[in-house]
């Protein structure tokens, strides 16, 4: 079954050429593994990680005795379910109240991402406000505003320019007085200054700590899939910056190929927590290790 009904697979033709492959074969050789090999670098699987499947999957087959080409198959799959399935890490967190901290280069789908997770939580019975923290990204405010009014929700949002903590600081009043149950901030993208980018979440989460020490927290970064290995260099840069809980990968419509999903989380131990599949408000779904492995193999 498609993952997306009538669409392509987000993983393009991977499902495909897997299975041409194991088709092929009448038995498990050198000419398999390796054509296995380059399925996966060209699939948006990072050359380390794509090194780390093989391992795990020559082990694999020595130590199950595989000897059918099918059921490399279904090895290569249980390991790909392994790497990407952080357990109870893959979930948001459920605590109220919850600050979550939105993370992400400019033109990622950050600020469309927190209009969809506000709609998806609202309809979860949640009561949820928005911060618009990213101050220097001109109509960056505006834009939250508007999926605001879209979701019926409270924004705070200051002029351009303005002291992003600032921001934080009148929301977090706002929202305890309001008992929200989830304040949900953006943030400026400015991943070429990482000092200044360091130093404002930093300030942020000094004054969710004081303000606010009662409140779970998530910092969730927000890669495009589609921008291949910048979004592993982006997980890489912004790690380095804040202690990030999560990913959110977006744009993975009929287009993208998904194997990036599976690089971040085993490069960067990071959980996959949602993934973006279109530009409806609706097109955020929680992210599933099984059904998303799953679509590789058209299951």
């Amino acid at each position: 079954m498609s993952l997306f009904g009538e669409k392509k697979s987000f993983f393009g033709r991977l499902s495909e050429k897997i299975s041409d492959v194991i088709m092929m074969r009448a038995e498990v050789d050198e000419d398999l593994m390796d054509e296995l090999e380059e399925i996966l670098i060209t699939s948006d699987i990072g050359m380390d990680t794509t090194m780390h499947i093989m391992e795990m999957l020559r082990t694999s087959i020595k130590n199950e005795n595989i000897t059918q080409p099918e059921k490399v198959r279904t090895a290569l799959k249980s390991i790909l379910i392994r790497l990407v399935d952080k357990g109870p890490r893959q979930k948001l967190c459920e605590d109220s109240p919850l600050v979550i901290l939105m993370i992400g280069i400019n033109g990622g789908g950050k600020t469309t991402t927190i209009g969809k997770l506000a709609h998806q939580l609202k309809k979860e019975g949640k009561t949820v406000m928005l911060a618009a923290a990213d101050t220097f990204r001109a109509a960056a405010a505006e834009q939250l505003a508007v999926w605001g009014e879209r979701n019926g929700i409270h924004v705070i949002k200051h002029q351009e320019g303005a002291d992003p903590s600032a921001v934080i600081f009148d929301a977090i009043q706002s929202a305890k007085a309001r008992n929200t149950d989830v304040l949900i901030c953006d943030t400026a993208g400015r991943l070429q200054n990482k000092k200044n980018l360091m130093n404002e979440l930093e300030k942020m989460n000094k004054i969710i700590t004081r303000e606010y020490p009662e409140a779970s927290r998530e910092t969730l970064l927000v890669l495009d899939a589609t921008t291949g290995k910048n979004a592993v260099s982006q997980a890489k840069e912004f790690g380095e910056v804040a202690d990030i809980t999560g990913i959110v990968l977006t744009k993975l419509d009929g287009t993208a190929k998904g194997g990036i999903a599976i690089t971040i989380a085993d490069e960067f131990d990071m959980p996959v927590k949602f993934i973006g599949v279109g530009e409806g408000i609706d097109d955020l779904m929680t992210f599933d290790p099984e059904w998303f492995i799953g679509g590789i193999f058209d299951e």
